[in-house]
């Protein structure tokens, strides 16, 4: 089984535009199908199986464009999640996800890692739909 998927996206917007939307945890609910709600600090997963709150911690630095999601959750197990924005020029970016496997409650809650992959690809697709229409 794999441990990990990179999958990556171009979008037609300026490095800031795409930065500031995604590095907003706030946002995640516009552009993802797992958080109902989402702040720096906490957010509500929603899974097949229900909703669960964890704790959110975002890393980021703008200089390098790399958004980091750390999730914790009920039982303290660990999720992280990592992504890069990086300028291709003045008005298009880059836009690369690390999506590692769950830890094992986490995978019983979400679904497999192939089947994250799929959803992944989708969010990607909204991701740049919304920053593109902005």
């Amino acid at each position: 089984m794999d441990k990990y998927d990179v999958q990556s996206i171009t979008i037609k917007a300026p490095f800031k535009k795409v930065f500031d939307f995604v590095v907003s945890a706030q946002n995640l609910p516009k552009w993802t199908n797992a958080f109902k709600n989402a702040e720096n600090g906490a957010a509500l997963m929603v899974t097949p199986n229900g909703e669960i709150s964890i704790k959110l911690e975002v890393k980021s630095d703008p200089g390098c464009g790399n958004i980091d999601w750390y999730m914790t959750f009920p039982d303290d197990t660990e999720g992280r999640a990592y992504s890069r924005v990086v300028s291709l020029d003045q008005d298009q970016v880059l836009y690369s996800f690390i999506l590692l496997a769950p830890p094992v409650p986490l995978e019983q809650l979400e679904g497999a890692l192939e089947e994250q992959k799929l959803i992944l690809a989708e969010e990607l697709k909204r991701l740049k739909k919304i920053l593109e229409s902005r």
